[in-house]
């Protein structure tokens, strides 16, 4: 029963690596409106404030999954 739910969360943790991936296209596709919104506000503080609001919410949509892979992963090796 062990074997086939480490195998289980195994399979599990390989698709969400490949959602990771998939996720961090889309944080590349979000953050292009973004500077190019900035590039039109002729760089006032206002616009890169907002810009970088929203940068590092992409960025954190982006980091928060990986963290919490690697947490179980570290979680299903230390069950091993």
């Amino acid at each position: 029963m062990d074997l086939s739910i480490s195998a289980m969360l195994g399979v599990l943790l390989k698709c969400g690596a490949v959602l990771l991936v998939f996720n961090e296209i889309r944080g590349l596709v979000l953050a292009a409106p973004i500077l190019y919104g900035m590039y039109q506000a002729g760089g006032s503080l206002m616009a890169i404030w907002i810009g970088f609001c929203s940068l590092a919410g992409v960025a954190l949509s982006v980091l928060v999954p990986l963290l919490a892979a690697k947490k179980l992963r570290g979680a299903i090796q230390a069950s091993r």
